[in-house]
């Protein structure tokens, strides 16, 4: 496993060495605090993966998530990103959890993956977990959720836009900015060791965002990396879309 370990990403190797959700929950902790308590356990020839979820009976959401495994440090890995992803989320969208979106929310860069090839057998371990888990929450409603189109990679620059956008309400507007955000702008942040988050969407036109980590403190904040973002959201979501930094966020120099 040390070949393995190598091969991690840094994001990942990070996880397993500082888990933030290792632990349980007990049935009398679930009724306290009003949830139903949901454990999904895997088990194969060489590891063992037990997920506890705490599930909001009138919608369905998940409010927490803990794991106890045995096993190797890509199963403390797997266990620990998805229990990071299962957060507000309901379980029907848990069940559509993959070992791709896993995989991605720890890469160091967008093109490599941060698990290796030979530990997928663990990510697929805590994906079965997770079906299992929501399996014993099949009888609670949930609300649709908005789910955004797939957008053309290649129509960046077109200035057409996301198709129906007059059509959606403020709620899906978002819902559209933070794919295009989470797929062509915030990887090629967190490079830098950045962060970016949406704040609000004023008047269907006024876009504001929360600088995190080294853009708080970058001068192209509000220059460069500022017009890049503006410009990618004008391209690929809306024309009229203005990107306005939240001062509160950012730190004098």
């Amino acid at each position: 496993m040390m070949q393995s370990w190598k091969l991690y990403s840094k994001k990942l190797a990070q996880k397993i060495e500082n888990p933030r959700h290792v632990g349980s929950f007990l049935a009398h902790e679930a009724k306290e605090r009003g949830m139903r308590l949901a454990i999904g356990r895997e088990k194969n020839s060489s590891a063992v993966v037990q997920l506890y979820l705490l599930v909001d009976e009138s919608d369905g959401v998940i409010a927490d998530a803990k794991f106890q495994v045995l096993g190797p440090s890509a199963l403390i890995g797997a266990a620990e990103v998805m229990c990071e992803l299962l957060m507000r989320k309901n379980y029907d969208q848990a069940m559509r959890l993959t070992a791709e979106l896993v995989d991605k929310q720890v890469r160091d860069k967008v093109d490599i993956p941060a698990f290796p090839k030979e530990t997928y057998p663990y990510l697929n371990a805590v994906i079965d977990a997770v079906s299992h888990a929501a399996e014993q929450c099949l009888d609670i409603p949930f609300a649709e959720v908005f789910v955004p189109a797939s957008l053309d990679p290649h129509s960046l620059g077109d200035g057409k836009g996301y198709p129906g956008w007059d059509e959606l309400n403020k709620e899906q507007k978002i819902i559209v900015i933070e794919q295009v955000i989470a797929n062509d702008i915030r990887p090629y942040i967190e490079l830098d060791a950045g962060g970016i988050e949406v704040v609000n969407f004023v008047d269907d036109r006024e876009l504001i965002i929360a600088y995190q980590g080294a853009c708080t403190s970058c001068h192209s904040a509000t220059g460069s990396t500022l017009h890049a973002i503006q410009e990618i959201l004008r391209a690929k979501v809306y024309q009229g879309i203005v990107v306005v930094p939240d001062a509160s966020f950012l730190k004098s120099t």
